[in-house]
């Protein structure tokens, strides 16, 4: 059997280049239902873009490697396209766009729009050995109980990284772009929660505040939860992409509240009054009566002087704790690391070396922050890969 366009992923990214590439594109997929990553996301419906889209929230070896796709389809792009098919959606927080219904909306858009293209979608398929010769890829598919063997003259890469591996995630796609010769940066889990093999935190599971959290000097204001396991939340699952393993994260307790002001008031409007109850008005109760101990956080607020409150307010603003791991790939929202992008087009996201081949979504080296980035640059290099294809 002959294709144009083998692209092996029914997921954002794939469906995406499907649409852009044309007639003659074939999808293929080992999962029952397309998109499925899609339909989970954003409590089920689907942090699909993000306002404030730039290369810059983005984690990548080559920094600027992504701007070029994310430049010529953009968050507004996808926007009109969701408009077009009068999916209703709504802002969130921070630039966060969500469907007003369901993610299945976004899944029946990208089926849609690979219909108009004339391309096929193959499910419950499974891909076997990939071979490379002349001018056509070669693959062997079994579908149905039979051995298929497809002939293409593009090959896409777009079945993600390992993140979530209960809905069938895999490194597919690494061992691929290697057996072609393409460099992998070693993948790792992104956007995780973090752990703590003592179970220190958790006397505080379930409680969640304001903070900032630090890893490798980028920080990100948003929720801290704390777990029966240790950290989460979105400012612990932002930061865990900058977080290596042996390193300290730093915690503000306190961001955006100038608490030593607020404390020297309340030492002489309520002297009286306890130092972890007056701190109980800031942060969690249950928070406070945690750091007790560790902050020394006795006698009321007429015992506090002023070197004493500044060097509270500095260790809550800057809490440094050693996280022993996370919860790896089982939770974690993306796959850091990737195919290199030094072995691939920034504007085709085409393999340089091997004439044919493309890389697109979580399986490159780019991998957004939390909030719909990851879903903008699926549907941006599933964008700059298809019309490539088209084209050429």
């Amino acid at each position: 059997m002959k294709v144009e366009t083998l692209i092996i992923g029914a997921g954002a990214a794939g469906m995406m280049c499907a649409a852009h590439a044309g007639p003659g594109a074939l999808v293929v997929d080992h999962a029952r239902a397309p998109g499925e990553k899609i339909r989970i996301s954003g409590g089920g419906r689907c942090n699909f873009t993000n306002l404030h889209t730039s290369a810059d929230n983005f984690i990548s070896q080559n920094r600027h490697f992504a701007k070029s796709a994310l430049g010529r389809y953009t968050q507004w792009d996808f926007i009109a396209l969701v408009d077009a098919h009068r999916i209703p959606w709504h802002e969130k927080t921070l630039g966060q766009l969500f469907c007003d219904t369901s993610a299945k909306d976004i899944v029946a858009l990208l089926r849609a729009e690979m219909a108009r293209a004339g391309a096929d979608l193959w499910l419950d398929t499974h891909v076997g050995e990939i071979s490379h010769a002349g001018t056509e890829f070669t693959a062997r598919l079994t579908r149905d109980g039979r051995e298929i063997t497809v002939a293409a003259r593009n090959l896409v890469l777009a079945s993600g990284g390992k993140s979530i591996p209960k809905m069938g995630a895999t490194g597919f796609a690494y061992q691929v772009a290697a057996g072609f010769g393409l460099p992998v940066v070693t993948p790792r889990p992104g956007l995780v929660p973090l752990t703590f093999s003592d179970d220190r935190f958790r006397p505080l599971a379930g409680v969640a505040t304001p903070a900032r959290v630090t890893a490798h000097g980028t920080g990100f204001d948003e929720a801290l939860l704390f777990t029966h396991r240790g950290l989460s939340g979105p400012a612990v699952l932002q930061a865990s992409s900058y977080w290596c393993e042996g390193d300290p994260i730093s915690i503000n307790l306190t961001p955006g509240t100038d608490l030593l002001a607020a404390l020297q008031q309340h030492r002489h409007s309520d002297g009286r009054k306890a130092l972890t109850t007056i701190l109980s008005q800031y942060l969690p109760a249950r928070l406070v009566d945690y750091l007790k101990d560790g902050f020394n956080l006795l006698g009321t607020m007429a015992d506090q002087g002023d070197a004493r409150l500044a060097a509270l307010c500095d260790a809550l603003r800057d809490w440094q704790v050693t996280p022993s791991g996370s919860e790896g790939y089982r939770t974690a929202e993306v796959t850091l690391g990737g195919v290199d992008t030094s072995a691939l087009s920034s504007q085709t996201l085409a393999a340089k070396t091997v004439p044919g081949l493309y890389c697109i979504g979580e399986c490159v080296d780019v991998t957004g922050w939390l909030g719909g980035y990851n879903f903008q640059w699926a549907w941006s290099s599933g964008s700059a890969a298809g019309q490539a294809i088209r084209q050429g």
